[in-house]
């Protein structure tokens, strides 16, 4: 089944946020562009360069580390999350999850609005790594975040409902996974990833349907996959290309054999377009 973070882009949750504070004698010696990595890793990303944004990012947490800047470590350390998970790396994963409690905890962010994506991220890559009994504490406390915040996490909440389905799922919990994946698909509706997002989201439905053996209700599902992700109002950029190839096994997998075809050679013009 898709872990939607396999195919999201993590955000930099913390660029553009307030100053921290450091003790003296643990002040930073400098501080990462984190801005312009970003950028960097973005550009990489939309070429499907996963071993350019690794060297980047790896680089780049060096640099941090070495110039004790735990603030930019920290974002360099939220955007590995999704690459290891990417790059199926259980064992950086793990160790990149405790990295970034770790950091949350030395910059005293607990109670941050920012840090409830990085938990959220650190819950999906538990996940991702077969430790979906684990990730559930880490859903929770973004969840409690995210509360504090209704105005400023709606757009994050459809991850949240999202990831914490999969993990459900993962632990035999059909029913609470199938609210969950309601749940998302109505923070999506009028946002900017309706469809493509709303498309992976009916990609776990899908299987979620067929594990409850409710086989037309997963073949409707399929059909609504294909039906969001020729809207005409889907921006055909690199992140669509990403969710076709996240769609195209589900497709082959429910008999769509010529439209998942369909959709890997537009995947790939769209990659070398970029």
């Amino acid at each position: 089944m898709i872990d939607p973070f396999d195919y999201k882009e993590p955000s930099c949750a913390l660029c553009g946020g307030k100053d921290f504070y450091y003790p003296k004698e643990n002040a930073p010696k400098g501080r990462i562009p984190v801005a312009r990595i970003i950028e960097k890793v973005d550009e990489a990303f939309n070429k499907n360069d996963m071993i350019e944004a690794k060297r980047l990012l790896e680089y780049w947490q060096k640099e941090a580390q070495s110039l004790l800047d735990k603030k930019g470590e920290l974002s360099v350390v939220n955007e590995l999350l999704g690459l290891y998970r990417k790059l199926d790396d259980s064992k950086n994963a793990l160790l990149t999850t405790e990295r970034a409690v770790v950091l949350v905890k030395d910059l005293g962010l607990e109670e941050d609005f920012s840090v409830g994506n990085i938990y959220l991220n650190v819950a999906t890559t538990l996940k991702a790594i077969g430790k979906a009994k684990d990730s559930i504490f880490y859903y929770d406390e973004a969840y409690k975040i995210f509360t504090k915040f209704p105005d400023r996490s709606k757009d994050l909440m459809s991850g949240y409902y999202n990831n914490r389905a999969v993990a459900l799922v993962d632990l035999g919990e059909y029913d609470l996974a199938k609210k969950c994946y309601e749940k998302a698909l109505e923070f999506l509706k009028g946002t900017p990833f309706e469809f493509t997002d709303g498309a992976i989201t009916m990609v776990n439905l899908a299987h979620l349907y067929f594990s409850m053996d409710m086989e037309e209700k997963a073949k409707e599902s399929v059909e609504k996959i294909i039906e969001l992700l020729e809207n005409e109002k889907v921006v055909k950029n690199g992140y669509y290309a990403y969710v076709l190839t996240k769609c195209t096994p589900a497709l082959r997998h429910f008999g769509f054999i010529e439209k998942a075809e369909e959709y890997e050679k537009l995947a790939e013009q769209i990659y070398e377009g970029n």
